[in-house]
């Protein structure tokens, strides 16, 4: 019984949590059991390699700073036909992550480019790839600020990093070319080296007079669009729908 008393000890000095958790029932469980002590020891550090796996992925998902944590499966493709859910299953399956391709969402407001964006990069996050989710104004006034303060290599090396980055809402605020400038820096640092996710409202006709230079445009699509899956959303707004809704179970409670 000390032996036992200090083996529980040593496991919560090592942080074997798991092991020290499991091993008086399982001790219990195995004593009329023919079962070898290597058994014993794979299945109780299975259990802590498990529990210290499932740890690490969800301190990945809050480290990625996602707006809203959705998944795949929250997505109603239903109400969303235009979407093809057979290529978002393939691109949740994170090949793309492999072979340092980008995806781009092009659609409307409110008809989940950024929730697909989020499923995917949660998806990865969950595998322990290092995801980070900025909004795209708040990329650009960083990177400003950083260029600034003269320590925009730094910047720019801390966003190149990430295995995938999202950047969400490209379009919904004009950019000056300053702004145009730092993206193609940082497009250019990601490309073929990690894959970006980008959701935009903006046809890529309108990048030009968006970014107010059509040559860095055309030279940050051609980097971003070179190895990269095109999604176009062309359904209805999800806010409308809970709208619809709302007002069906209104006319519902009349009746």
């Amino acid at each position: 019984m000390i032996n036992y008393n200090k083996v529980l000890s040593n496991l919560e000095e090592l942080k074997l949590d798991k092991i020290r958790t499991f091993l008086p029932n399982y001790l219990n469980s195995i004593k009329d059991k023919d079962i070898s002590i290597v058994d014993i020891l794979y299945e109780l550090t299975e259990k802590e390699v498990e529990f210290k796996n499932q740890r690490a992925s969800r301190i990945q998902v809050v480290v990625s700073a996602f707006p809203f944590e959705k998944e795949v499966r929250d997505f109603d493709f239903l109400y969303q036909p235009s979407v093809n859910k057979s290529q978002i299953l393939d691109l949740e399956s994170l090949r793309f992550l492999e072979n340092k391709e980008n995806i781009v969402f092009v659609g409307t407001s409110g008809v989940g480019k950024t929730h697909l964006a989020v499923a995917l990069g949660m998806a990865a996050a969950k595998k322990r790839y290092s995801v980070y989710f900025i909004p795209c104004h708040d990329l650009i006034l960083n990177l400003k600020k950083a260029y600034n303060e003269n320590r925009l290599e730094a910047r720019l090396k801390h966003y190149a990093k990430y295995q995938l980055l999202i950047i969400d809402e490209i379009g919904y605020l004009p950019l000056d070319r300053t702004g145009a400038n730092l993206l193609f820096q940082l497009i250019t640092k990601r490309y073929e080296v990690n894959s970006t996710i980008i959701t935009t409202n903006q046809v890529f006709s309108k990048w030009g007079d968006m970014f107010s230079d059509n040559t860095l445009a055309a030279a940050i699509l051609d980097r971003l669009l070179h190895h990269s899956h095109i999604i176009k959303i062309t359904g209805p707004s999800y806010r409308l729908k809970g709208k619809i809704e709302e007002f069906e179970e209104k006319i519902s409670s009349i009746k």
